[in-house]
């Protein structure tokens, strides 16, 4: 059953001119709970005819698997042309033309339900995600490209599932799940992975959203209204508001969480320890704004604008300082506290923790504590088992890493991906990471420096 039917294609043709060989709604499991969990691939046409495109032929090319999850939403398969929400049709566009397979994998979310059942909760995406991977290693004798090379790809929830597949191959935990679904008995782990703004660390991104932003007692942002009609996107509508004294209570408490927590991880650059201190400066905080820095420096260089009200320090063209303050008052609060596990549990991520007949769980002791709602714990396990750090030198982590997580994004702290991308840097992993100036909570804006990585790891 998970050999892939070789009759079943279609030859299309890009406007670019490029030929290509579509295997469309191929079920990656043998017992699927739902009809998301199909995948497409698309090959270029001369690889069926021991042609080579960019460089690449049917045995080196790489593969490449973009993903449409957002908001720990389902993430349905997508191919060249879509016009429905979510899409990452550009990019496999653009990957084709670029000479890589591109296999899309639909994935389950958190909304989704069978007989009356929550079947997507976490860590539903996952599972699939490794199940998919392991048919195109079952497949790999039908299916050209190099499975050696296998490269994952997704923006926000979608960059934290691209993380967690990178970090977590072959780990145990998921095996009761992916032998439940008749997956494939093959190595899931992946060669490198793209991560953009990834939503993840989730149990400590409450914390670290304080330690950013506390003392910045109003916020403003497009508030989550509801999930949109399928193919849609979900609603939002702006909002604003001001902390309540709870609220900055509650603020405080969890920067301190997060100064314990970030002095726990030990974690280093150049030999010397990343800390912070009881007021929440530090060596980790010059770390992150260098970054900042970094990224504005770059702007510079290619001639673009840096607001004098940003609180970059700029003379004779090179940034020479960053006043952290003014800069998060540059770009604003976006989040309420708790940012990620609201204390209604009105946000996607208490959605995410629910269970087969629980649709929301609170997933940190401190929302459980201030609830103001009836409301369990989730279970510890899974929590951590959608958390990408989770698995950094115990399973099969990838050896490659692109984070780029934009210069003006407020959905998370700045510290979580600097977190992610210090610990892999720590571990040995090799990591690219960026945070590119001006820039939001965002995706796939800079394809062709990314394919320029793909195609520099590739030819090591």
């Amino acid at each position: 059953m998970l050999r892939l039917d070789e009759s079943k294609f279609d030859d299309q043709k890009l406007e670019t001119g490029l030929l290509y060989r579509e295997f469309r709604d191929v079920t990656y499991v043998e017992k699927p709970v739902s009809e998301i969990q199909k995948l497409n691939i698309f090959v270029p046409l001369a690889y069926f005819h021991e042609g080579i495109v960019n460089g690449y032929d049917k045995d080196t090319a790489p593969i490449f698997m973009p993903n449409t999850i957002g908001g720990y939403m389902p993430g349905p398969r997508d191919y060249p042309g879509n016009k429905t929400y979510p899409s990452s049709q550009k990019t496999i566009i653009a990957a084709l033309n670029h000479g890589y397979v591109v296999i899309s994998a639909g994935l389950r979310g958190r909304t989704l339900t069978a007989e009356g059942e929550n079947i997507g909760k976490a860590p539903a995406f996952l599972v699939d995600m490794k199940a998919a991977i392991r048919y195109i290693r079952h497949n790999q004798d039908l299916i050209p490209g190099d499975t050696n090379k296998i490269i994952t790809n997704g923006t926000s929830a979608g960059g934290a599932t691209s993380a967690a597949i990178g970090t977590s191959g072959d780990d145990a935990y998921f095996e009761p799940f992916l032998k439940n679904l008749g997956a494939a008995t093959e190595s899931d782990k992946i060669f490198a992975a793209s991560v953009y703004c990834p939503i993840h660390n989730l149990e400590n991104a409450d914390a670290a959203y304080e330690w950013e932003f506390s003392g910045i007692n109003t916020w403003q942002r497009k508030i989550f209204v509801k999930d949109g009609a399928p193919g849609q996107p979900p609603v939002f509508e702006d909002a604003t508001g001001t902390f309540t004294p709870e609220e900055m209570e509650m603020s405080a408490e969890l920067k301190q969480e997060f100064i314990t927590y970030l002095n726990s991880l030990h974690l280093t650059v150049d030999q010397t320890e990343l800390t912070l201190d009881n007021d929440g400066q530090g060596s980790f905080l010059n770390y992150v704004k260098y970054f900042i820095k970094q990224s504005a420096q770059k702007a510079l260089d290619e001639g673009k604008a840096v607001s004098k009200d940003s609180g970059v320090k700029v003379e004779n063209e090179v940034v020479t300082d960053l006043d952290w303050s003014k800069y998060l008052h540059f770009i604003t609060r976006m989040k309420s506290v708790p940012a990620f596990d609201d204390l209604e549990m009105k946000n996607p991520e208490p959605n995410l923790f629910g269970d087969g007949t629980i649709d929301s769980k609170h997933f940190t002791t401190f929302s459980q504590e201030h609830s103001k709602v009836t409301s369990q714990l989730a279970d510890e396990k899974t929590v951590k088992a959608v958390n990408p750090l989770t698995y950094i030198g115990k399973a099969k982590t990838a050896q490659y890493w692109r984070i780029r997580h934009g210069a003006s994004d407020r959905d998370t702290s700045f510290a979580i991906p600097v977190i992610l991308a210090t610990t892999l840097k720590n571990a040995g992993y090799q990591v690219d990471f960026a945070m590119p100036w001006n820039t939001p909570h965002s995706g796939d804006y800079d394809l062709r420096d990314l394919f320029s990585w793909i195609d520099k790891i590739c030819a090591k």
